[in-house]
């Protein structure tokens, strides 16, 4: 077999050659996967939602809606037997301090949050990252947003922030509060 001679044709249709293969392989494998990372997502959501809202025996994830004050944040209502025992919130900050912060908040029909869960962050390890610990996530159990705004005591709220960790805890008790402001809004 002859060697294929270096120029700039053949060195073009062989590049072209590879990106195609290299393409079409991650479409593959996207096309393969996307059904069972969606599943995993949704397992998840599910997951979190039990977590954070009392017994209920609806399915959330198939009765849930976008806020009308902020289409970005979902809401579950949770039920059982037919009446509401609250709701799950999937609310965001990307005021943390590596990026964002995604969490699902629950609120029982007063407005009290009931449990908070952290979905998705980048926070320092050691430092931001403890806003995942039960010891601060119970900070929030309680908490009236409609009657005082959740904040960090440095910002006249009743949450103690994590020590060296201001910005983070600042940005949950943000993503609290803006669940809550979705959940008074209504639906879209």
């Amino acid at each position: 077999m002859k060697k294929l001679e270096s120029t700039l044709p053949n060195m073009f249709i062989v590049l072209t050659l590879i990106a195609l293969v290299s393409a079409s392989a991650l479409a593959v494998t996207n096309f393969k996967t996307a059904p069972i990372l969606e599943e995993l997502a949704r397992q998840r959501r599910i997951q979190a939602v039990a977590q954070v809202v009392p017994a209920f025996d609806n399915i959330p994830t198939e009765e849930s809606f976008f806020s009308a004050e902020n289409p970005q944040i979902e809401i579950f209502p949770a039920t059982r037997e037919g009446e509401s025992v609250g709701y799950a919130v999937q609310s965001l900050s990307t005021n943390a301090y590596s990026g964002s912060i995604e969490l699902m908040v629950g609120f029982d029909r007063e407005g009290a949050v009931t449990g908070l869960s952290i979905l998705r962050h980048q926070e320092t390890p050691g430092l931001g990252a403890r806003i995942t610990e039960e010891e601060f996530r119970s900070r929030f159990v309680g908490l009236r947003p409609a009657e005082q705004p959740v904040a960090v005591v440095n910002d006249g709220g009743t949450v103690d922030a994590i020590t060296a960790a201001t910005i983070s805890s600042r940005a949950v008790a943000e993503a609290v509060q803006r669940g809550w402001k979705a959940l008074e809004g209504g639906a879209q």
